[in-house]
């Protein structure tokens, strides 16, 4: 199905592309959102209106623009489609200004940046006593937006595995035409152009700001509606005393649950987890847990398939955390037989996996975190992006013909802006 847009629509999502994006630290987002009133929440959806379409233009404009012909995959089209009907089903909705909501209620935009483009900022300035539950148009206009952006985030679900369908049609284009990019000169498969792999790490990293942000929004907006919905140490999406060990022992439990019903054994390897397990700090808990599900997985799988499924004891996974200042690390230990170290600049690269026959789970494109045991070679380079996403990193360590150590490190101080492409 080929999706048409207006020349003029077009030509908006190009200007748009030139515009600076806007940036929120974890600080910013639980300060903003502590405690919020619709007129919290008018502001908070103004800068989302305003901030989306933005970073929206940006990607769709990089689509277009692909290293190798990535662009003119029918995969890579689609998605191009998508960000561009989320554009347009943006710049459509009317403003809150169209729904009555008088004029003092609304942020005023402001150029900051220099730019000439009038921007707005993603702080709460206080109500002055006026927390807008007088302005019955505030909560039509909120749900309304609301909706939108729902609609938005669904649209997207599948974005992370038709991009990697997209990658490989470019590989099996390359193998009709017999493309040098493919294999070098032994015959041994390459590794993916370094271009295409800058732009997967911008594209994801720009996925997961969008989807944090949208996400942020309507958790917000349903806590203000309903404040029993919510948890006292959450803010939207976000926990303020997230506890280290319990999201730990959960993520350690999927990751098992999934290595037992792949492999079909019984019990698997034990995860033994040392350190200070009573750690809280600031974070996102659906992000940890997916970045210590993806490497407990991994070491799970090492180990299984380096002593057989009918071992009578694996070696234990050790998961030890430690405290710092600044940082909070997560060690994880396998006894797996480690990687290579021809191997180890590969480990980051999309598309590259130690698996046999890469599989994804029925369903996997619904959500942001469901994980096969091993897939398109996405785990790791993703994972790192979330680490980074606050302000934190992902290193692993290997001895060939022992194990790996994955290094997580978390930022505690929760000040670090989004890395936004």
């Amino acid at each position: 199905m080929v999706v048409k847009f207006s020349p003029g629509l077009l030509e908006q999502v190009k200007k748009l592309a030139t515009h600076p994006q806007t940036p929120v630290s974890l600080k910013q987002f639980v300060e903003f959102g502590h405690r919020p009133s619709p007129l919290t929440i008018l502001r908070g959806n103004q800068f989302v209106q305003n901030e989306l379409p933005v970073r929206l233009a940006h990607r769709v404009v990089e689509l277009e623009n692909l290293p190798h012909g990535l662009s003119d995959m029918p995969s890579i089209k689609r998605v191009k489609d998508w960000y561009t009907q989320s554009f347009e089903d943006l710049m459509n909705l009317p403003g809150p200004e169209s729904y009555g909501v008088p004029m003092k209620a609304l942020q005023q935009a402001t150029d900051d940046s220099g730019t000439g483009r009038k921007g707005l900022k993603y702080f709460n300035p206080g109500n002055n006593g006026n927390n807008g539950n007088d302005i019955q148009e505030l909560d039509a206009w909120n749900a309304d937006f609301i909706k939108c952006i729902e609609r938005i985030k669904r649209r997207h679900d599948p974005t992370v595995t038709t991009v990697a369908q997209g990658v490989l049609e470019l590989k099996q284009h390359w193998q009709r035409s017999n493309s040098p990019l493919l294999k070098n000169t032994s015959g041994s498969p390459l590794p993916l152009p370094t271009a295409i792999q800058s732009f997967l790490d911008r594209f994801y990293m720009s996925r997961i700001g969008i989807r944090m942000l949208i996400g942020q929004t309507v958790a917000l907006h349903k806590s203000s509606i309903d404040p029993r919905l919510t948890r006292d140490d959450y803010v939207g999406i976000i926990c303020t005393k997230t506890n280290l060990g319990q999201v730990a022992k959960e993520a350690a439990q999927d990751a098992r649950t999934i290595c037992q019903d792949y492999y079909g054994v019984w019990g698997g390897p034990e995860i033994k987890l040392l350190g200070n397990q009573d750690v809280e700090f600031m974070y996102v808990p659906s992000h940890l847990h997916h970045m210590l599900f993806e490497l407990l997985k991994n070491s799970l799988r090492a180990v299984v398939e380096r002593y057989g499924v009918d071992c009578d004891e694996w070696p234990e996974i050790k998961l030890v955390v430690a405290e710092g200042k600044e940082d909070i690390t997560i060690k994880i230990s396998d006894e797996g037989g480690g990687i290579p170290r021809s191997g180890m600049p590969l480990i980051w690269t999309y598309m590259y996996t130690t698996a046999e026959n890469p599989l994804l789970e029925e369903g996997y494109d619904r959500s942001d975190f469901r994980a096969p045991m091993a897939g398109y070679g996405y785990g790791l380079p993703i994972t790192r992006l979330y680490a980074r996403y606050f302000g934190g990193d992902l290193r692993l360590i290997s001895m060939e013909g022992y194990g790996t150590d994955a290094y997580l490190h978390l930022s505690r101080l929760s000040d670090s802006e989004e890395p936004l492409p």
